[in-house]
């Protein structure tokens, strides 16, 4: 955990120079508008000490427009893309809203599999299918791949990840399949792909079994994609766009939409700050839904008989202790023996693994099964030398992927992993599917839209492709306020930084730190539990909470973790992976 550390603060430094080397590099001109707002907001991102403004100011902002003087963008959904909109909507010159009526992040974007990666399967795919379209999402994740790297290189870092090859076909078929991924990337790759003896594949990954299951291994192919802290980066997303003049309000659900007189067109929302529990009208001349799997339950709030857009599917991760794998190095099985995908990763410290697709019902907190755990800890089981224990997940947590359908296709053959941009009520953008690495281009496309929608006037296009993704640890200090301690053994989150967040990353609950702050609930659920009651008085003293509020947050993070499928509070169906041996 200390190497962690280390490399967390080399991190942050990395994030720190590369912003310098971007305003260094820049050439921004008065006759370039694009340039000289990349410039203006590298700057305010760059600033030391810049921080986003107050909640209370946030929500005055969105309070205060009026029909007469509307925002120009009102952005339902406060994950990836939704803050992404916010942020490429506000670095045009708009006047930009966001509302998210829980936490930031606090759904699918927190739940991912922490990679941010081109898509090897769809690019098979496109081979064995001829399918240009599959081929095309591919070069765009792959480019995009890239930049996120580049604007939040704190948040995120190339993971080399091997994959095993057990007889000589496999050793041929991925070796070329993974050279034409490189291929694909260009000048966006990573670093290129190459193949490792038996030898060199166990010195690489020491618990990757040389034979089993009547199978002797012949060497591996390693291939490069990315891997990020997935709340931390979508949480810089909405701090970094509420700097640059977007106002940002979690805990603020919208519970109907506001239509003009002739209700022909949707110009804004009544909003309810669940905080408080007061509610308020904010106008917009576009508003652009981002809300994930709840998407259609926007759209119905314009048209109660639109046709869904959302297949959800579930996906079920776990973390095991840091052994399972190596530090710098994944094990990714593009086929088990039943035709799935299974991976392990190293992940702050710890190894995540999964994964799970299957069918599920949209809920706001998603459990993970115990047959879909046993699942993962099976499949990986093939593949080490090591016992897999059920003893030994130390969290396991389920997300829910919004696969879209275009509403306006014939069949249903167009579900995909591609996303949607829809306008099928004036005024109301939808903007759903896709995946975390290509966010920032669905952001765009759903400005794009909006500005198409309202007839808006920007100053600029869009300049996200560049635009760096603040760190604002850089600058928490704890100032001798008895903060420096840490809130869980063997782990490196400080006092200092619930204090940090409930000042300055509106973090409003002792379950948006635990979860989405630091990310302790996913990587070890009994550590956070014991660290709840510590968070809580941290929390309870930066927003003057009293003994009742006190005690109701303990109980909701208490619940909340117990959505988290650790070794503790599981319910064993059988005595697999049990611990017994």
């Amino acid at each position: 955990m200390a190497a962690w550390r280390l490399r967390r603060a080399g991190a942050a430094l990395a994030a720190s120079s590369a912003v310098a080397v971007a305003l260094a590099a820049s050439s921004a001109s008065a006759s370039d508008p694009s340039a000289a707002a990349l410039d203006a907001a590298r700057q305010r991102v760059a600033q030391q000490g810049a921080a986003p403004p107050p909640r209370d100011a946030q929500l005055a902002a969105l309070a205060g427009s009026t029909p007469a003087e509307p925002l120009d963008v009102l952005v339902v959904g406060g994950g990836a893309t939704g803050c992404g909109a916010a942020l490429d909507a506000a670095t045009r010159g708009l006047r930009v809203g966001l509302v998210e009526r829980e936490d930031f992040s606090s759904g699918t974007s927190s739940r991912s599999t922490k990679l941010i990666h081109g898509g090897v399967r769809y690019l098979e795919k496109a081979v064995f299918n001829l399918d240009y379209g599959q081929l095309k999402l591919v070069f765009h994740a792959l480019k995009e791949r890239k930049q996120v790297i580049e604007n939040a290189p704190h948040l995120c870092h190339a993971l080399p990840c091997m994959t095993p090859c057990f007889n000589w076909f496999e050793v041929v078929y991925y070796w070329f399949g993974l050279k034409f991924y490189d291929l694909v990337a260009g000048r966006r790759l990573l670093h290129l792909s190459r193949y490792y003896s038996v030898d060199e594949s166990v010195e690489l990954f020491p618990t990757l079994a040389k034979n089993g299951h009547d199978r002797s291994l012949r060497g591996t192919v390693v291939y490069y994609d990315g891997q990020m802290n997935d709340s931390r980066l979508n949480v810089g997303l909405a701090c970094t766009a509420a700097v640059v003049g977007a106002a940002v309000l979690n805990y603020a659900e919208v519970v109907s939409l506001i239509k003009d007189d002739s209700g022909e067109r949707i110009i804004g929302a009544r909003i309810c700050d669940t905080l408080s529990g007061k509610e308020f009208e904010t106008f917009a001349k576009v508003v652009i839904n981002a809300a994930g799997p709840f998407c259609d339950s926007v759209r119905k709030m314009a048209n109660s008989n639109v046709v869904p857009m959302i297949c959800p599917s579930s996906g079920v991760h776990i973390v095991l202790p840091d052994y399972y794998s190596p530090e710098r190095m994944g094990l990714i099985v593009p086929k088990t023996k039943d035709g799935r995908v299974v991976f392990m990763l190293p992940w702050l410290g710890r190894t995540v693994a999964g994964t799970t697709d299957s069918s599920t019902a949209i809920t706001m907190l998603p459990e993970p099964h115990e047959d879909e755990i046993q699942f993962i800890l099976d499949a990986i089981s093939d593949y080490l030398n090591v016992q897999v224990r059920r003893s030994d997940v130390l969290s396991a947590w389920s997300g829910i992927r919004p696969l879209a359908m275009d509403p306006s296709a014939k069949n249903t053959e167009s579900i995909s992993r591609d996303h949607v941009v829809f306008e099928d009520y004036p005024g109301l953008i939808t903007i759903t599917g896709g995946k975390w690495t290509t966010y920032r281009s669905m952001a765009e496309d759903a400005v794009n839209a909006a500005v198409r929608s309202g007839n808006l006037k920007p100053a600029n296009g869009c300049v996200t492709t560049n635009a760096p993704i603040s760190n604002y640890f850089l600058y928490l200090r704890s100032r001798n306020e008895g903060l420096g301690k840490r809130l869980a053994h063997g782990y490196p989150f400080l006092e200092a930084e619930v204090a940090y967040c409930a000042r300055h990353e509106y973090c409003e609950s002792a379950v948006d730190f635990v979860a989405r702050r630091c990310r302790l609930a996913f990587l070890d659920t009994d550590a956070a539990g014991r660290a709840l009651p510590r968070i809580v008085e941290i929390l309870a003293s930066e927003h003057k909470w009293d003994k009742t509020r006190k005690k109701v947050e303990l109980q909701k993070g208490r619940e909340f973790l117990e959505t988290f499928k650790s070794s503790k509070n599981a319910q064993f169906s059988d005595g697999k992976h049990n611990g017994k041996t």
